[in-house]
């Protein structure tokens, strides 16, 4: 404890041989109140402003690694927050104490080894200095380093490691760092300095034989070639020296990344014959280095990481100088043959069994094969290549033809490798999301349990690759599928991954083909598939060929419209995979079965050639025993299915019946449960009742939800019953609650019965929200709920409230709009306050009720705004908390609900008679809380709304709406001229004292700003986000948050780009009603 006093006193030095003993006590293997004490005292040091200013000392009279490492991270904190309004000597003082530690350090070998990390450390510190000293206040920096370099090779090393960091800090991490202005001031200063750094590097690397420095000069270069002048790498030494180096094994990964920086840039055709040069002269040291024979996916197994990073950095190699300058080779026949040859190379690396390796090389195909193709693309529409290339069309005759013949010359340039590529892509496809069977390490076939993410993104690319590599040669792309097709039948290359990626690749392709050839190639697939079922024995193989049947079927549903013996063939397949209890395979028929009536319903109620009935009413008469061995929750989906195929159905009468029957089963339950109820109500309480009943409501939701409106005699059937069972169960879980306590709430009994009630919920809420806009539907079924459900959810304890209840309002309300406007007020009164008190209590309670909750004040606000208007001001004032209340949450749906119910009340409110009244109340608080967020890291996700609420608050209070002052004038003596002054002088005062390492110009500069691009949202954004930055609160973190709302539009443009080609998106994923002949 007096070793703590000591370290507090910070009047006179510090005593380090205590701090040294703290450190140590705190990394110790001391007891762990040891532990717990040191923390406490180091963290009160670290906290203490004037603890750095033993920093110097510490560090001067420690030999304890651990003990600098914390005097560093005191001064890191100080450099961070409140360098600059240190004075001018300590600034110096510090500066040029690091600087001598560094040179004293690194000046002799032996220290310089043995003190590494420190070093480390210390160049960390000198960079983060130099963020804010140079070159303004620290002009001589680069020439005093280069100075110092030329002294001694291991501080030429280090200075080498120095201007790697600087480098890095300015080029690679400075976005949301440092304000724009500074980063373009920096990088200025590195370019006009970097002719000494450059003689520095060329000398190092013809004069040095250390290899420790020779490395840390390629790497800094490394760091450096991105950003430098072009002069200094193609009108100097520097790429021969750097190609000298290549053959050196102990150079080769640097100086291989080195080259893939400068093919990396691209500044027109300028440097045309240094690229040609560079790469032919590689090629020719490659082919010594790694001959073409090698069997590089075995190599890279077999190899050390060294030879691992080696074929990673030639992939990086290639796929960098193509992406940029293949056209540079494309030019005489000697650069072609060195190009075929490196193509070569990638497609072999490209086998590698390493993700990240695929990874580079797949992205490298994908856009060499979308450029390939788009200039096919516009060889059938020749007036778009011309507009391309900013031609008249008219002008040139002759010159359409010489265009496409150039183009041919390519496309037949490339015909060899991209046949490669074709195998490459149909041996190593990713597996689509449909499939659900897959093999575990044991090297069983199993049910997939996980998605994994990375495997989607993949096969997208992969897809979408493969559908190029089809449009460039729709025959190859088949030869090379039923080639391999035809080595699974007859077993010379039978394996499961085999004819799985064959199978996914078939699949994938969908809606690329013109439809004649489709429909040939998929006779063949589909034949040798079902050939291959029967003729392959063992579970395990019949599941994998079933999986894959599904697959492939389920992709193609233009061809199963066109075919109906096949789509009969083909159901009927699915409905033998139903009995199948092999893990997953029922799981994908039920799946398939679903997506295929998706896009063929109208094929299945009409009467095809050579039956004597639809297939739905064939399927009706079966139906038990079909659906005998699946799950309740494969039912459903099954029920599901054919709910779709009846709808397609037009005449009513026939659907009727179909439906009818198609409940039959359910029915005949659900009678005599509610029968035997009658007699003896307890008959309801036995779980397997319970059970019973939930099966029968879910069966009813499946179909509800394929139905619609169509669905209506089917409820209207069971409507009164489900509610009085609703009502029962209610009570029988608020006694059981009342009676048992929380403990209750959790037994199996009551999670069952609370089932029931949520799915009695869901049920009505699905059959409302998909049937059709029809007044006369909802004056039907909302009265009766009035009590059962609205009226049970206020009598019920706040454990027993179903937030469905919240949910169906909401969706009772989007739905018939305006036609609700005289319930609101009991919908309010009913579940607004007894919701309130039970989400108010802190952030976490009921979850589900908080979100649906607002979800239907949203929906009231929306389509009821009149109800709000006329709410007392005590209930309006309970409105708007509960809305702030929402937009607090770090729960990001939560708070954008918020704060789009907030922005949709804004507007109603400045539109409204009570729009001075609603602002007068609430504008300045609304500013203050949206400002309380925005500047709150935790709440990034809602920039974009946060954003969209300060500009409506600013436009409003410029636009004259307001008539009346936004200031209270009991409390505020100044009589301001207008709300427009009044609320820049508030935020500036705000914004002043919740920022106080802002100068107070900066804050005045900032709000000013906000006015003066009120009008204009992105820049209005933009500014927002430089405020943010220089606050500092959001400066070392991830804000790619902030730039959320750029990448949905870049989306978006993409999608419609992709609609364009035959394929892209597969045909299930495009929502087209079925055009059924």
């Amino acid at each position: 404890m007096m070793a703590a006093e000591k370290l507090r006193d910070l009047s006179q030095p510090i005593d380090v041989g205590v701090l040294d003993a703290t450190v140590a006590a705190f990394y110790g293997t001391g007891s762990k109140q040891e532990r717990t004490a040191a923390d406490q005292i180091l963290r009160e040091l670290q906290n203490n402003p004037d603890m750095w200013l033993q920093v110097v000392h510490i560090l001067s009279n420690t030999q304890n690694l651990n003990t600098k490492f914390f005097a560093l991270q005191v001064l890191e904190g100080v450099i961070k927050y409140r360098w600059n309004v240190l004075p001018v000597e300590q600034r110096d003082g510090m500066k040029n104490y690091i600087s001598d530690v560094i040179v004293k350090l690194s000046s002799n070998e032996a220290s310089f080894r043995q003190e590494r990390l420190y070093v480390n450390k210390l160049n960390i510190i000198l960079v983060q200095i130099l963020k804010h000293e140079w070159p303004a206040r620290w002009r001589s920096f680069i020439p005093d380093l280069v100075t110092a370099a030329k002294t001694s090779e291991t501080i030429c090393e280090n200075c080498m490691a120095i201007l790697k960091l600087l480098s890095e800090e300015v080029f690679d991490f400075s976005r949301g760092e440092m304000t724009q202005q500074k980063i373009k001031e920096l990088k200025q200063s590195l370019n006009s300095e970097f002719q000494l750094i450059h003689e520095l590097c060329l000398y190092v690397l013809s004069a040095s034989q250390r290899t420790e420095l020779i490395r840390a000069t390629l790497a800094t270069l490394h760091a450096f070639l991105s950003w430098i002048p072009l002069g200094y790498i193609f009108e100097s030494p520097l790429l021969e020296t750097l190609l000298k180096f290549f053959p050196v094994a102990s150079y080769r990964n640097l100086t291989l990344q080195c080259l893939t920086e400068v093919a990396s840039l691209n500044f027109g055709d300028y440097y045309n014959v240094q690229y040609v040069n560079m790469y032919n002269i590689l090629m020719v040291q490659l082919q010594t280095v790694l001959p073409t024979t090698t069997n590089i996916p075995n190599a890279y197994a077999n190899g050390s990481s060294e030879e691992q990073a080696f074929i990673q950095n030639l992939a990086l190699f290639f796929t960098s100088f193509y992406k940029f300058h293949i056209r540079v080779l494309e030019s005489t026949q000697e650069n072609v043959n060195a190009l075929l040859i490196g193509l070569e190379y990638l497609i072999n690396i490209s086998y590698v069994d390493d993700t990240e390796v695929f990874k580079v090389c797949l992205d490298y195909w994908n856009s060499l094969v979308t450029e390939l193709f788009e200039a096919n693309h516009s060889i059938d529409n020749p007036t778009a290549t011309a507009n391309m290339m900013g031609l008249q069309m008219a002008s040139i005759p002759g010159m359409v033809d010489g265009l496409s013949t150039q183009l041919l010359q390519r496309r037949q340039l490339y015909a060899v490798p991209m046949s490669k590529l074709r195998l490459l892509m149909i041996s190593r496809m990713a597996k689509p999301e449909e499939v659900l069977i897959v093999e575990d390490e044991n090297g069983n076939i199993v049910r997939e349990t996980l998605k994994d993410n990375d495997v989607l993104v993949q096969y997208k690319i992969m897809r979408e690759t493969l559908i190029y590599l089809a449009h460039l040669d729709h025959d190859d792309t088949e030869k090379q599928m039923l080639k391999k097709l035809s080595k699974q039948l007859n077993g010379e290359d039978w394996t499961w991954n085999n004819l799985n990626t064959l199978c996914w690749a078939i699949g994938s392709i969908s809606g690329s083909m013109m439809e004649d050839q489709e429909n040939r190639f998929l006779v063949m697939v589909i034949r040798d598939l079902l050939n291959l079922c029967e003729i392959t024995k063992g579970k395990d193989n019949k599941a994998v060929i079933a999986s894959n049947i599904m697959y492939v079927v389920g992709q193609y549903p233009r061809f199963l419209r066109a075919h109906w013996k096949f789509l009969k063939t083909v159901v009927n397949k699915l409905f033998e995979f139903m009995h199948e209890t092999h893990p997953g395979v029922q799981d994908m028929a039920c799946d398939t079965f679903l997506k295929i009536v998706q896009k063929c319903k109208r094929k299945f109620v009409i009467v095809q050639v050579g039956e004597n009935e639809p297939f739905v009413s064939e399927l009706l008469t079966t139906l038990p025993t079909t659906i005998a061995d699946l799950e309740p929750h494969q039912i459903h989906s099954f029920y599901e299915s054919v709910g779709h195929m009846i709808q397609a159905e037009s005449e009513a009468s026939k659907r009727d019946e179909y439906l009818q029957r198609l409940m039959n089963l359910p029915n005949q339950k659900w009678a005599e449960i509610i029968g035997h109820a009658r007699g003896n109500v307890d008959f309801l309480k036995d779980q397997d009742v319970i059970r019973t009943v939930l099966n029968i409501l879910q069966t009813n939701t499946s179909a509800a939800t394929a139905l619609g409106t169509h669905f209506l005699p089917q409820i209207t059937l069971i409507f009164l019953d489900m509610l009085n069972v609703y009502k029962m169960y209610s009570e029988l879980i608020s006694s059981g609650i009342a009676e048992g306590g929380l403990y209750a709430s959790r037994t199996s009994y009551v999670k069952l019965l609370r089932s029931v009630k949520r799915e009695t919920l869901k049920l009505i809420e699905t059959f409302l929200d998909k049937a059709e806009d029809q007044p006369q539907i909802g004056k039907q079924f909302v009265p009766p709920m009035m009590d059962p459900v609205l009226g049970d959810y206020a009598r019920n304890l706040p454990d027993a409230r179903e937030s469905e209840v919240l949910s169906l309002f909401a969706t009772i309300i989007n739905k018939y709009k305006g036609a609700m406007i005289d319930d609101v007020p009991r919908i309010f009164e009913v579940v607004f306050q007894c919701t309130l008190e039970m989400i108010t209590k802190n952030f976490e309670d009921y979850p589900e009720h908080r979100l649906k909750f607002f979800s239907l004040l949203r929906a009231i606000a929306t389509y009821c705004f009149q109800a709000l208007i006329l709410l007392s001001p005590e209930q309006l004032k309970l409105v708007m908390d509960s809305v702030m209340w929402a937009f607090r949450h770090t729960e990001r749906n939560i708070a954008e609900t918020g704060l789009n119910l907030l922005l949709e009340m804004l507007k109603n409110f400045q539109n409204s008679e009570f729009c001075n009244q609603f602002y007068r109340s609430y504008f300045v608080l609304i500013v203050q809380e949206i400002f309380a967020v925005l500047t709150d890291t935790f709440h990034k996700p809602g920039f974009k709304l946060h954003v969209l609420v300060l500009q409506h608050l600013f436009c409003l209070v410029e636009s004259g709406s307001l008539t009346e002052p936004l200031w209270d004038a009991s409390t505020v003596q100044y009589p301001y001229p207008n709300n427009g002054m009044f609320v820049r002088e508030y935020t500036i005062k705000l914004l002043g004292a919740s920022f106080p390492n802002i100068p107070a110009s900066e804050v005045t500069k900032f709000v000013n700003g906000l006015f003066e691009s009120r009008a204009d949202l992105s820049t209005f954004k933009n500014h927002i986000r430089d405020f943010l930055v220089q606050s500092k609160e959001f400066s070392a973190q991830d804000n790619k948050d902030l730039y959320a709302e750029e990448a949905a539009i870049q989306k978006e443009r993409e999608r419609q780009r992709m609609l364009s080609i035959p394929g892209l998106i597969a045909p299930n994923e495009i929502q087209d009603e079925m055009v059924d002949s």
